[in-house]
């Protein structure tokens, strides 16, 4: 467990990362990460002196099995409410079987297992909307139809990006996993989209954190696939 920014602490969990945010009211979790991972996720809230019942709200950013993994666990032991998009409430309630999974996540299903449906407390419907005190949620499609990125207020601006884009080695920015996105294009468009906005870090659901200016990673990650697409 890393600490981002002051109060913003990201957890990797295998292959994907959480985050979880300490706030006046409690701790909120973005996403909670691959199954069978509920004792790693009170593992880190104790090194934070925290238990299961501070955990307040879940911002879901969308539907895969590798970031709503533990919801349900967590929102029947805390009370926690529970936030997602109205286009993925069907898959993460079990109202329908999600997508089957393809390539390596097909692999990764078999070994981890599956999401156990939750109910949701609050479905998002709207291109922008603040789901709780000094958080933005952004939709933004492509990954999934129902993929939400989340604005924090804090730091001069910190976005979870779920799996629009993701983190580089090198400090920079990419398109998120795409072989398992609904549609590529829409998902560069999303993230050219969050390029409007600004914010000086950037935290994913893969790969490693961008600090300083980090709007501006995603402002020439956007310019250079607009170029090649042209």
């Amino acid at each position: 467990m890393r600490e981002v920014v002051e109060g913003v602490f990201e957890v990797s969990l295998g292959f994907v990362n959480m985050h979880l945010v300490v706030t006046d009211d409690g701790v909120v979790l973005v996403d909670t990460g691959l199954p069978r991972n509920a004792k790693r996720i009170d593992r880190a809230l104790h090194g934070l002196r925290k238990q299961i019942g501070d955990v307040t709200a879940v911002l879901l950013t969308h539907q895969h099995f590798d970031h709503i993994g533990n919801v349900a666990d967590v929102r029947r032991r805390s009370g926690a409410r529970v936030f997602a998009h109205a286009a993925d409430a069907p898959a993460i309630t079990g109202a329908i079987r999600p997508p089957e999974p393809r390539g390596l996540a097909r692999f990764a299903v078999r070994l981890i297992g599956t999401a156990e449906p939750t109910k949701l407390d609050q479905l998002i419907t709207k291109d922008e909307s603040e789901p709780l005190p000094g958080f933005t949620a952004i939709h933004t499609p492509g990954h999934t139809r129902g993929h939400v990125s989340y604005l924090l207020d804090r730091a001069g601006g910190l976005l979870f990006a779920g799996d629009t884009a993701a983190g580089t080695r090198e400090g920079g920015v990419t398109a998120g996993p795409t072989r398992v996105s609904a549609d590529p294009d829409e998902q560069a468009r999303s993230l050219a989209k969050l390029g409007s906005y600004d914010f000086e870090h950037a935290v994913f659901g893969h790969g490693q954190a961008v600090s300083g200016r980090a709007v501006e990673r995603f402002r020439e990650y956007a310019g250079r696939a607009g170029g090649s697409a042209g």
